[in-house]
């Protein structure tokens, strides 16, 4: 999506986000457990889990709840096993949706997934039938107030960063996918702050949807999608 676009429906996200910050901890909770089992509990040698961090400080989440879970999972106090599963499919219109689950119960997750495509006006696909048209990047959003643009542009490319786009409230920062952390902690240093810092799929390309129906059906389909405990991530390239 265009990154004014991808703004918007952050600022949306993190609306519902203060609304509902139980979930979205619970989300993230899974996530650094994960980490933790792959990596190790300590950030400065596990990359996976620093970067999940850095996210989860992102949507406000205090230091102590993330110690607590860190501490449980290096512990083995949570012994759920989180199973990594990928959906993919089409919503109205056409548009290609692909959903990044973590779940322990994957009979329970597809058939809750595969309930909203079907209310929804669209279909769950077979493996691989959209993520082809989705490159996997590093994705930074800062807000433009108050910096100045060619010092930014100048750092991110400097420390490693692909792309770098003005986008109205905010700067978009595109990275390889495994120099996201190099390129956060560059500029953090710099005193930088970041909207959302985070691997992302991005489209190749966008659909448009323009009827009424079809619009109200999306983004339905992707409010339940993302209020469901089990879905970590929803990508999509519709166009509002």
């Amino acid at each position: 999506m265009a990154g004014h676009s991808k703004w918007k429906n952050i600022a949306h996200k993190k609306g519902k986000a203060d609304a509902n910050r139980a979930k979205i901890f619970t989300k993230l909770s899974r996530e650094i457990i994960i980490a933790v089992r792959e990596g190790g509990p300590d950030p400065a040698s596990n990359s996976k889990l620093k970067d999940v961090i850095a996210k989860a400080r992102a949507n406000n989440v205090p230091n102590d709840n993330i110690n607590r879970v860190i501490s449980r999972a290096a512990g083995n106090q949570d012994t759920t096993h989180y199973e990594a599963i990928d959906y993919e499919g089409y919503g109205p219109a056409g548009v290609a949706v692909l959903v990044e689950a973590l779940t322990d119960n994957r009979t329970r997750t597809v058939g809750e997934v595969r309930h909203y495509f079907d209310k929804y006006g669209g279909n769950m696909g077979a493996s691989g039938c959209v993520a082809w048209s989705f490159d996997r990047k590093g994705i930074l959003l800062v807000e433009s107030e108050g910096l100045d643009e060619e010092t930014l542009m100048l750092n991110a490319i400097e420390s490693g960063a692909e792309d770098f786009l003005a986008a109205g409230e905010v700067y978009e920062i595109t990275t390889a996918p495994d120099l996201l952390g190099t390129v956060r902690e560059a500029l953090e240093k710099s005193g930088v702050t970041f909207v959302s810092a985070q691997v992302e799929m991005v489209p190749q390309t966008t659909v448009t949807l323009t009827d009424q129906d079809d619009i109200k059906n999306m983004r339905r389909l992707l409010e339940m999608l993302e209020d469901n405990d089990d879905i970590q991530n929803v990508w999509h390239n519709g166009e509002f």
